[in-house]
C-alpha cells in the first residue's frame, strides 16, 4: 500500500484538489508529517477518521481528529482553513474554492500632492470583469466583492489590499486570500507580473503592450485633468488585463505546487519508513 503503484493509480483523485488532502492545518504537523500520513495510506481526512489504529499518541490523535471533524463541517467555509494553513500553503484552498475566487487589482495616482488614492478597481471572477473607477462608481466595489470567499491578487499583501482596506474602512473582504507572487516565486517565477508572464508567453494587446505602473499614473492623470476619455480607456484595458492574466498563472501555479508535492513524496523514501519526530 506504500508503494508508488499505489499513488500512481489514486493520484487522480489525490491531487484533483488539495483541500480534502491537507494535514498541515492541523496544530503540530508539518510537512514531514503530511507526507508520512499520505505513505502510510492516509490521503484524506475520511481516511484518518476510518483508520482503526491510533497514528499519533493520545493527545496529538485527539487534538488531530478534531481538527479534521471541523474541517469535514465546514469545508465550504474558506475562512476556517485561512485561519488554520500557514501562509505559504494558502495555495491549497485553489481547488475547493475556485467557483467563489476572485482576481482582484487596482491602480493608484501614485501618491500625487502626497496622498496615494485609488483611481481603479478591477475584479474578474473567471467569467465577468467588472471595473471601479474613482469618481464614478468606486464605492460600489465594496458590496461586489462581498459575493465570493476567496480573493487572489500578485502582491497584494503589500500593496492592494492594505489601499483597499485603508479606502473602505468597514469592508468585508473574502475570508481567504492567495498572493500569487510569493506562490510563483516558490515556482521560481521571478520578477513583476508582466515579466512572468512575458517568460510565460502570456501576451497582452498591442495598445498595452509595454505599459508599466508608472504609465497607470500617467494615464489618470490624463483622463483626470484633461478629462481624455481615451486615457482612462486604456487605463481600464490595462488593469483589465493584470486581473484576466492571473487565472491562468492561478491555474499554472497551483497545478505546478501539486507536481511539486507530489514529486517530493515520492522523493523522500525515508519518510515512509520513519515515523517523524
Amino acid at each position: 500500500m506504500h508503494d508508488l503503484a499505489f499513488f500512481k493509480t489514486s493520484r487522480f483523485m489525490f491531487f484533483l484538489q488539495m483541500l480534502e488532502h491537507t494535514f498541515i492545518h492541523i496544530p503540530g504537523i508539518g510537512p514531514k508529517t503530511e507526507q508520512w500520513l499520505w505513505h502510510q495510506g492516509i490521503t484524506t481526512w475520511i481516511a484518518f477518521l476510518a483508520a482503526k489504529t491510533p497514528l499519533f499518541p493520545p493527545g496529538k490523535e485527539k487534538i488531530a481528529r478534531a481538527v479534521l471533524e471541523a474541517s469535514i463541517v465546514h469545508q465550504r467555509d474558506a475562512g476556517f482553513f485561512h485561519d488554520l494553513l500557514p501562509a505559504r500553503e494558502m495555495w491549497r484552498l485553489f481547488g475547493a474554492f475556485r467557483e467563489k475566487a476572485v482576481y482582484l487589482d487596482i491602480e493608484t495616482n501614485g501618491g500625487q500632492q502626497g496622498i496615494h488614492e485609488i483611481t481603479i478597481i478591477g475584479i474578474f471572477d473567471g467569467t465577468q470583469v467588472r471595473t471601479f473607477v474613482s469618481g464614478r462608481d468606486l464605492e460600489a466595489f465594496e458590496m461586489a466583492i462581498a459575493d465570493y470567499d476567496l480573493i487572489i491578487t500578485f502582491n497584494g499583501t503589500t500593496f492592494d489590499l492594505p489601499f483597499v482596506r485603508r479606502a473602505f474602512p468597514g469592508i468585508s473582504l473574502p475570508p481567504a486570500h492567495i498572493d500569487l507572487r510569493f506562490v510563483l516565486n516558490r515556482l521560481g517565477y521571478r520578477g513583476g507580473l508582466k515579466k512572468i508572464e512575458k517568460g510565460l508567453g502570456i501576451q497582452r494587446a498591442p495598445s498595452i503592450e509595454g505599459l508599466s505602473g508608472f504609465d497607470a499614473v500617467r494615464l489618470w492623470n490624463t483622463y483626470e485633468y484633461e478629462g481624455d476619455m481615451n486615457a482612462l480607456e486604456r487605463l481600464i484595458q490595462y488593469n483589465r488585463a493584470d486581473i484576466v492574466n492571473l487565472e491562468p498563472l492561478m491555474e499554472l501555479a497551483f497545478a505546478a505546487m501539486k507536481k511539486k508535492l507530489f514529486r517530493e513524496h515520492f522523493l523522500d523514501s525515508n519518510v515512509s519508513a520513519n515515523h517523524p519526530s
